[in-house]
């Protein structure tokens, strides 16, 4: 693991329930006001167990996020931290991808934080 991996920079919020040599699988619990530690994300699916609301920030750009539970979302790679804006605990599991990502022409930014579906 490298020294930006969730697991590394915040191993008592980040879990990994899943590992094999395609994917690896990650539970997420925090609560109102924690927050995250720099760290990246592979191209991942976010799958939200509990509604929440959070700011995600890289650098000098930050979004909200609030999504309801139940929801599915993609995840570019990206390097951000994290912290819970809301009022309720955030339960999330991010299915990582081990496999490259396809090559692709680079249009402006990096996308920050999950895309809408």
């Amino acid at each position: 693991m490298s020294d930006d991996d969730p697991t590394t920079t915040d191993p008592s919020l980040y879990k990994v329930v899943l590992e094999n040599d395609r994917v690896r699988v990650l539970e997420y619990r925090d609560e109102p006001g924690d927050r995250t530690h720099p760290h990246r994300h592979p191209d991942s699916v976010m799958v939200t167990l509990s509604a929440f609301r959070r700011r995600v920030t890289a650098g000098n750009r930050s979004v909200e996020v609030e999504l309801a539970a139940g929801e599915s979302r993609w995840l570019a790679a990206q390097e951000h931290t994290g912290e819970n804006i809301g009022q309720t605990t955030t339960h999330s599991i991010f299915i990582e991808l081990k496999e490259p990502a396809p090559t692709r022409a680079r249009s402006g930014e990096a996308p920050l934080g999950p895309d809408a579906p």
